[in-house]
């Protein structure tokens, strides 16, 4: 088998807050169905300078997180890439620097950072409250979220990263 470069999946959220968890759980659980030593999956409840460190050394990143918009619908997941936030300077932590001036901090004192970035947002309901199960919605839509996930990671990684696509199928077979 030929070397390749490890893709990583990391999995942003806090355990602690409701929905806010879901990019913790479904990299928890994508890494059962993705065995593959050039696909390497971490959880992260951090931000900012933090990110840069963690994702430093790879070529592609596919972050999984949270995300709450104004009249968001429950479970839907949406893919970004950094071009898509050009424009924004705030998408962070109230207490870390943003992701995006992270990534330009990097590129000044340079630090290579990966080449291609993917976002993958699942749109939730509630990040505020102290729970470590998901809301009604979430958990209601749960299965459609991790298929929906699952059909972005089959586009955004290369067929060659996988050992053993029978741990996948059974992902799609129940749609």
């Amino acid at each position: 088998m030929q070397t390749l470069n490890p893709i990583l999946i990391l999995g942003l959220g806090n355990e602690l807050l409701c929905d806010d968890a879901i990019g913790i759980h479904l990299v928890s659980e994508f890494e059962k169905l993705f065995p593959s030593p050039a696909i390497h999956f971490k959880t992260s409840c951090t931000g900012g300078l933090e990110i840069v460190e963690i994702i430093t050394g790879y070529n592609q990143v596919i972050i999984i997180d949270a995300i709450k918009t104004q009249n968001g619908v429950p479970g839907r997941v949406y893919h970004f890439t950094l071009s898509d936030f050009k424009n924004t300077s705030h998408v962070s932590s109230f207490h870390d620097i943003s992701f995006l001036t992270a990534l330009k901090f990097a590129d000044y004192v340079d630090i290579k950072i990966p080449e291609n970035i993917h976002i993958l947002a699942v749109e939730i309901v509630e990040d505020m409250l102290f729970s470590d199960q998901f809301s009604a919605s979430i958990c209601k839509e749960y299965d459609q979220i991790k298929t929906s996930i699952k059909a972005y990671l089959d586009q955004l990684i290369p067929e060659n990263y996988f050992e053993d696509r029978k741990n996948t199928a059974s992902l799609t077979a129940t749609k």
